[in-house]
């Protein structure tokens, strides 16, 4: 949890090497008001460790022995939604990004950065941002990530079909409202029309096909 005035941090930390945990305390010395409260080898012990502790953050290998990060971090941010998720991985995926972004973990860096991208990724996901590392950034998948929950809304909705007078009605906004909300999310994934936007739906499991 955060201490008194905000500046303190618990972290914990879930990955099966230790010498990747032993990496990541050396990185979080540069923060010496946030602490490694626990570590865990497995995925049922980063859930049992975090259910006790409640850190303020959590930084997770995906590949987990016994439950693996992506069911982690969904559990995590089901039951404690204060909680900042950070997967830590080998794995450049953006299906996997999407997956995580829709588990609720809010950054996502790969092992083959240095540490100066882990503790951004850190510092950024602690305050309540989101942090993705450039090498998967650039995929269009990932492009969900920089979406509001209610320009995806939005684009689920053009997706099926619908009209942006028949969105606004069953949103309760204005006409005006959903043009912008659609019009910045089209810019953010790169597409141009209501098919393009239907493609990468399908795509990408925000509709059924």
């Amino acid at each position: 949890m955060k201490e008194a005035g905000g500046a303190g941090l618990d972290v914990l930390i879930a990955d099966d090497h230790p010498m990747i945990r032993a990496g990541i305390r050396a990185t979080l010395m540069a923060r010496p008001h946030w602490r490694v409260c626990a570590e865990a080898e497995t995925g049922p012990a980063a859930l049992r460790l975090a259910r006790a502790l409640n850190p303020g953050l959590a930084v997770l290998d995906y590949s987990l022995p016994g439950v693996n990060g992506l069911e982690v971090a969904r559990q995590l941010c089901r039951e404690m939604p204060g909680i900042g998720v950070l997967i830590y991985t080998m794995h450049a995926d953006p299906r996997l990004l999407s997956a995580l972004v829709a588990a609720g973990a809010r950054g996502y860096v790969l092992k083959t950065e240095d540490d100066v991208a882990l503790l951004a990724a850190m510092d950024a996901v602690a305050a309540g941002g989101t942090y993705v590392s450039p090498d998967v950034a650039g995929a269009p998948p990932a492009a969900l990530a920089a979406l509001t929950p209610r320009e995806r809304e939005v684009v689920r909705l053009v997706a099926l079909g619908e009209t942006n007078r028949n969105i606004a009605a069953q949103l309760n906004v204005s006409v005006k409202t959903v043009d912008t909300h659609r019009t910045a999310a089209m810019r953010k994934l790169g597409l141009h029309t209501a098919v393009d936007v239907t493609l990468f739906a399908v795509r990408n499991g925000i509709i059924a096909p």
